[in-house]
């Protein structure tokens, strides 16, 4: 019983009943109407020949007289299938015609009778069944009564029939109906217990587990596809989110570590105005170190999650880049690096002028950081080109590089090839980037320079793009 109301609690069985039940109203209303509409076309043409039929015998009767009529009548009554035929005396006394008896009342009102009348023939057996007929009364001058009828058995039979073979019918289509919903019902109940079973496993944490899916394509593969894909998403970014926490509190646990062994020595060594001041600079600096962490990932979130504070305008492109780069020159002049630019004299977009001066200046510290060395000349080259459908922004070094496979890992936060850890840095440059890259609707390439690396912006110049775009 229990199975039966979680069946009835299923859409697609409710759905299939509302329509059974639709089909069958509109089936019955179907058949009432044709079958009235049939007895109603019987019925006039009925009336019709009893019509044409006293119009007949009126002839006879103008021509023969009474004698004349009463032997038409009566011969037209013996003929096989004839119709209903009666003559009466004023008394009511039957003088001719093929009935025997007739319904009390008919023969008191002259024309039509107005519904379906019973009688009796004389070939019925004794006791047989009664008829019934629709037929016509007229009165004679001599008070004497002639009825003319036509039979309208079959007419019942008929819709006797039909109404019989209508029950018979909705009553197979009842059958029908609850054998495919119980084989139908029982199929999508085992999919969706396998599915509440997956579904169960996974709240209770594992997070490996797939929705079953049988391959036969219908809505519920289609949404335990969806699922599944959702699924390994969420799967995804929880192995990122324990992988950023591991590096957070691994990038973290070094700094805090120094400033507390730094604090101790300077506490417990004799009080010197000139080292404390060293140490607390030192401090400082960690201190300064991991609030810039904290920034980039406060901007990685907020440039992720689309922030209102992200404005965008219609800015020159080339002359933001310019700056930076004019910004970074002395930098590069320090780290033995030529810096080269190669912009347009002007290239418009619509983008978010900090956020891209951001970008740039996260691409040129990686490349100083990771390509420049100081027992030769590096070259860091800045570009920014143009199509029709794109704007792209360049930074290539002639440095040691990425491998291919890890330039996909690199995107990560907290990820670095410095496994040590012994250079600065926190592993969220090229991260704030892609951040950056997207929420203006395109992506981050990283190509091989040959040697060294280049890494492009690329964002569409079409507004409406944003979005659509994936991140390389």
């Amino acid at each position: 019983m229990g199975r039966f109301r979680s069946l009835m609690r299923m859409t697609a069985v409710r759905l299939s009943a509302v329509y059974f039940l639709l089909f069958a109203i509109c089936a019955v209303v179907l058949v009432v109407y044709v079958t009235a509409t049939a007895s109603t076309i019987v019925e006039e043409q009925s009336r019709q020949a009893i019509t044409d039929e006293l119009s007949d015998l009126e002839q006879v009767y103008q021509q023969s007289g009474i004698i004349g009529l009463v032997r038409t009548i009566d011969r037209r009554s013996r003929q096989p299938g004839a119709s209903l035929y009666l003559v009466t005396d004023p008394s009511g006394r039957i003088l001719a015609g093929n009935v025997a008896s007739l319904q009390a009342g008919v023969l008191d009102d002259r024309g039509q009778t107005p519904d379906a009348f019973s009688y009796e023939r004389y070939s019925d057996e004794t006791g047989g069944r009664f008829h019934l007929a629709i037929a016509e009364v007229v009165a004679l001058r001599n008070g004497m009564r002639v009825l003319v009828g036509r039979d309208q058995s079959e007419q019942l039979r008929f819709r006797g029939v039909v109404q019989s073979a209508l029950i018979l019918a909705l009553a197979l289509m009842g059958v029908a109906a609850l054998i495919a919903w119980f084989f139908v019902g029982r199929s999508a109940l085992k999919r969706l217990d396998g599915v509440t079973a997956a579904s169960t496993r996974i709240l209770s944490g594992d997070l490996s587990e797939r929705l079953p899916v049988t391959g036969a394509g219908d809505e519920f593969d289609r949404l335990s596809e969806n699922l599944n894909t959702l699924l390994a998403r969420i799967s995804l970014l929880q192995v990122g989110l324990q992988e950023v926490s591991d590096n957070i509190a691994h990038d973290l646990r070094t700094p805090l570590t120094r400033l507390r062994t730094r604090a101790e020595a300077a506490l417990s060594a004799p009080p010197d105005a000139r080292e404390a001041r060293e140490v607390l600079d030192q401090m400082i600096a960690e201190c300064d170190q991991m609030i810039r962490t904290f920034d980039a990932l406060l901007m990685i979130s907020r440039v992720e999650a689309g922030s209102d504070q992200v404005m965008k305008s219609e800015i020159d492109l080339a002359a933001i880049v310019a700056d930076v780069v004019d910004l970074y020159e002395p930098l590069a002049e320090d780290a033995s690096a030529d810096l080269v630019l190669a912009v347009p004299p002007a290239l418009k977009a619509y983008a978010s002028r900090e956020l891209i001066a951001q970008a740039l200046s996260n691409l040129l510290d990686n490349a100083l950081k990771y390509a420049a060395a100081p027992d030769r000349q590096t070259r860091i080259s800045v570009t920014l080109t143009e199509d029709e459908a794109n704007w792209r922004l360049c930074v290539s070094d002639d440095g040691p590089g990425i491998p291919a496979d890890l330039r996909e890992r690199v995107l990560e936060r907290f990820y670095r090839l410095d496994k040590s850890r012994s250079m600065p840095g926190s592993g969220l440059g090229l991260s704030l980037v892609r951040a950056i890259a997207r929420i203006h609707g395109g992506r981050l390439l990283l190509a091989d320079a040959d040697p060294g690396l280049t890494v492009c912006l690329e964002v569409p110049k079409d507004e409406r793009q944003a979005g659509e775009r994936g991140d390389g």
